[in-house]
């Protein structure tokens, strides 16, 4: 593993041990070159999926999928928000264990937008707003106002409660 402080090829793991979830492990390591210190987690990978970018500048171009996008779009979302952050991996989680077990090869990046809709829809309310807000391009207040109301008839919350 390559030393993210001096760039030296070799580290030693000094301590492994299961996540929080355990759907990953964790080291600690230590880079043999300078001594510095850092942690490293191991998930499993199913099958390599590219993902199929769309709207006006990403059409039809394809990369591999990557975990840490959907990990910092639903932590930007539910930044200052009373999320623990074990539920915030166990919806990473559970939209990657999702795409890998498609079958598909290829996953527009659609379908995984909608994914993370879904599950912060289920996690937190607001979260799952400016989430959208960013997703579906909100351009003025009255978008917020007309997915806010939305979203409110779908929890079941009138004007009166």
């Amino acid at each position: 593993m390559r030393c993210p402080f001096c760039a030296h090829d070799n580290s030693q793991v000094k301590d492994s041990r299961p996540s929080e979830d355990n759907t990953s492990i964790r080291r600690r390591r230590q880079c043999e070159g300078c001594g510095a210190r850092f942690t490293t987690f191991e998930r499993v990978q199913l099958r390599e999926v590219l993902v199929v970018k769309s709207g006006p500048n990403n059409d039809g171009r394809r990369e591999p999928f990557d975990r840490s996008k959907i990990e910092q779009s639903v932590a930007l979302a539910c930044r200052k928000r009373p999320v623990a952050q074990e539920r915030l991996d166990q919806l990473v989680s559970g939209i990657q264990r999702q795409i890998e077990t498609m079958g598909d090869a290829e996953v527009p990046s659609k379908a995984i937008g909608e994914m993370v809709m879904e599950g912060l829809r289920q996690l937190d309310s607001v979260a799952y707003i400016r989430f959208a807000s960013v997703y579906r391009d909100f351009t003025e207040a009255r978008d917020f106002e007309e997915f806010a109301s939305s979203v409110q008839e779908m929890s079941g919350l009138g004007a009166a409660d």
